[in-house]
């Protein structure tokens, strides 16, 4: 059973009611598929993964407006349009009781968020996109970063489109990105809070960048400067078309700091009875910046091998090298430097608390064993 609709050069007007009226008027899964000046190559955006992450579809609207012809055929895939619509709309990351939908595209696709997956990646082969870019946001304040398997010169290239970080997993989950290749480049990108209006300008501007670039590829020939479009130029936004070298900082191999099955976590600004952790309400402070080592991250009467998983890409516990616990409280075991950091005790529970890597970028050695 086919699960995505599939619309060509679709008329704007389909798509000048708010976002909520789009989705309903589309019904479910979308394809969009819009001609380009060189039919001949074609780039793609995956975007609501999670139904709760609207500014990928925010940046799309207000790219249709502009009424424009992109380079190269430009293909978005909107995923989870039944999760989005979910009353409250643009709350729920998937339906109540389904699987994350970016863990699933990996075998066995023996269920319904697997065969969405599945058809996602079938879609991909079937248009061979010479790019992907997956934008997400953030479940918690952050700034815009992108994530990768590789650091070849057009990840960097892709990633640079949307922002100025990057950070290089190794960790394999069954998301999207993880079946990147030479020929099909798959960079996420993270571009903010879902409710933060730098994040629907960071998709919005990058989305832009990224259906008037000549070229993306470093072996192409990079493209003459860009011509600004009427419209832009009223904005006065002056968008460019050619290759450039990215400008990236590079987090190295980040770890995951996870809560094990059956552990009870909240976030307030003093321990709460009743949970095994309480983390502090304003955690997310930290996103990106340097923590030293032993500040407090909250509060726990248990020692942390009760509470916590967190392994490298090599399967290696590495839990004592990020947290500690000293007096009751949960402590940074040394200097880091906190990712992607969550203040939602549902995300935290069915995914990670946050990511660390050394303060300058580097991948955080595994140290002793768990007990």
């Amino acid at each position: 059973m086919r699960r995505f609709k599939f619309l060509r050069d679709v008329d704007p007007a389909v798509f000048e009611d708010d976002e909520s009226q789009v989705l309903r008027a589309l019904g479910g899964p979308t394809c969009l598929l819009f001609t380009g000046k060189d039919p001949s190559r074609t780039r793609a955006v995956v975007t609501l993964l999670h139904g709760n992450e609207p500014s990928g579809l925010i940046a799309l609207r207000r790219w249709i407006a502009l009424e424009e012809t992109p380079d190269t055929n430009l293909l978005f895939i909107l995923a989870s349009v039944h999760a989005a619509l979910e009353e409250p709309i643009f709350s729920h990351r998937m339906l109540p009781r389904a699987r994350d939908l970016n863990r699933c595209f990996r075998s066995p696709y023996d269920d319904e968020q697997g065969h969405l997956a599945e058809e996602i990646l079938t879609i991909l082969d079937m248009h061979q996109p010479e790019c992907v870019i997956d934008i997400h946001n953030t479940s918690g304040t952050s700034p815009a970063f992108a994530s990768s398997f590789d650091l070849a010169p057009q990840t960097l290239a892709q990633a640079n489109l949307f922002t100025d970080r990057l950070l290089l997993m190794d960790i394999v989950m069954g998301t999207l990105m993880e079946h990147t290749t030479a020929a099909m480049p798959i960079v996420t990108v993270e571009v903010g809070g879902r409710s933060e209006q730098h994040a629907h300008e960071s998709a919005f501007a990058g989305l832009c960048k990224l259906s008037q670039a000549k070229s993306i590829r470093p072996d192409q020939a990079a493209g003459t400067p860009a011509q600004t479009s009427s419209k832009e130029a009223d904005r006065g936004k002056a968008l460019r078309t050619d290759y450039e070298t990215a400008d990236l900082a590079v987090f190295r191999h980040p770890l995951r700091l996870e809560l094990l099955d059956g552990v009870t976590l909240t976030y307030a600004s003093q321990p709460r009875a009743g949970y095994d952790v309480t983390l502090l309400a304003d955690l997310e402070q930290h996103n990106f910046a340097i923590v030293p080592k032993g500040t407090s991250l909250g509060w726990t009467s248990s020692p942390p091998e009760r509470l916590f998983r967190a392994q490298d890409g090599g399967g290696r516990c590495a839990l004592s090298a990020i947290v500690k616990k000293e007096e009751g409280c949960l402590k940074a075991a040394q200097d880091l430097r906190l990712l992607m950091i969550t203040n939602n005790a549902a995300i935290a529970e069915s995914d990670c608390i946050f990511y660390a890597v050394a303060p300058d970028g580097s991948t955080i050695s595994s140290l002793a064993a768990c007990s």
